[in-house]
């Protein structure tokens, strides 16, 4: 039997495979809102045949957006925009669906990827003044952010509780607290970022205060029997900076509060980063945090082969993985994986004459109602 295909627990949420289509930002909304594109794109990943879909990085609050379309959940316009594209999944998939909420921090106000990714400064049109832990800018050309004080800490806080009762209203499964990739929670947890001189900056303990206090606002709002888990970046692969040891301890820490699972990507907070990019080049970090914290652990990043994502699991270095540009690339990586692992994968009926003649045993019905 395939190991990544075994069933798999998060919290009480109940997966029939160990495979997660990770956050992917499309910037393709309006206003927060989401339209025909996500509607497309997320029936699409949908119908993959993986256990569970993380929506992406969606904006807690306007200025928390990475870009002016980036999706959000802050507003009754994205909640019902929201609503209509969960009712097409619920309708069509039994996969479960979770939803990333960030704050960007100084990573706000930038353009799209295809635009070149640059900040928009706050003088010209669409753009607004970023904020994050300190008034260090994310690279020397930009605009530097305001350092949040306690009204603005208050607020990022109360903006992150709003929108996981909206989450809550809308069904979601589960929620991902983004505290990667130089994003806001990110900046606190980093000392390249975090100069503070109060109780939010300086130790370790510190710099984790205010990610954690986030944490622990969502836990609370969100329903006790869905799971509630973060994606941290391990490293900042820059000297002196965010690192594996911070991680261990910051994974400790949530544990203690009930998290449900890490999900361990890296880098993300500087330009200065030096990537050794290679397949699964992460996923030693995942079993960092899975063998000395005990938490379930997602592991991400360049894992694109079935037999590379099935020796991740039946190994132990993660509970599950997650694939992006790859799933992007296939979004049907989970069929082949099951072809290729003789396992099954569930399958709206309206695709089984897809199946190949020598996987006649492949497509299992898909169970609605069983999450």
């Amino acid at each position: 039997m395939s190991d990544l295909f075994s069933p798999w627990q998060l919290g009480a949420l109940r997966l029939p495979n160990r495979i997660v289509v990770a956050p992917m930002c499309q910037y393709s909304a309006t206003d927060g809102t989401p339209g025909d594109w996500h509607m497309i794109h997320l029936g699409h990943l949908a119908l993959s045949g993986a256990g569970l879909l993380i929506l992406e990085a969606t904006a807690v609050s306007p200025e928390g957006r990475i870009s002016p379309q980036d999706l959000g959940l802050y507003s009754d316009a994205n909640e019902a925009g929201l609503a209509r594209v969960l009712s097409a999944i619920r309708t069509h998939s039994p996969i479960a669906v979770a939803v990333q909420i960030a704050h960007a921090g100084r990573k706000a106000s930038s353009r799209a990827p295809w635009e070149g990714g640059s900040q928009i400064r706050p003088d010209e049109p669409s753009g607004w003044q970023t904020v994050s832990a300190s008034n260090l800018p994310h690279s020397d050309s930009e605009v530097p952010p305001h350092a949040l004080d306690r009204v603005g800490l208050a607020k990022v806080r109360d903006d992150f509780v709003a929108t996981a009762r909206r989450a809550a209203r809308l069904g979601f499964d589960g929620i991902e607290i983004h505290a990667a990739h130089g994003y806001l929670l990110h900046q606190f947890l980093s000392p390249l970022s975090n100069q503070r001189t109060d109780e939010y900056g300086g130790s370790l303990e510190n710099r984790m205060r205010f990610p954690l206090e986030v944490f622990d606002a969502v836990r609370d709002v969100f329903p006790a029997d869905k799971p509630v888990w973060a994606r941290v970046s391990a490293t900042d692969w820059v000297a002196g900076g965010w690192d594996l040891e911070g991680t261990l301890a910051f994974s400790q820490a949530l544990k203690a509060r009930g998290c449900a699972a890490v999900h361990v990507s890296t880098g993300g907070l500087s330009p200065a980063q030096a990537i050794p990019l290679a397949p699964g080049y992460q996923v030693d970090f995942a079993q960092r945090v899975k063998a000395e914290v005990g938490l379930p652990t997602i592991a991400v990043g360049l894992i694109t082969e079935a037999e590379q994502a099935e020796a991740i699991i039946a190994s132990g270095q993660a509970d599950a993985v997650a694939l992006a540009r790859a799933m992007l690339y296939d979004p049907r990586w989970p069929w082949h994986a099951a072809a290729k692992l003789g396992a099954k994968v569930t399958a709206p009926p309206q695709y089984w004459r897809s199946q190949p003649r020598e996987f006649k045993d492949l497509f299992e019905a898909a169970r609605f109602g069983q999450r």
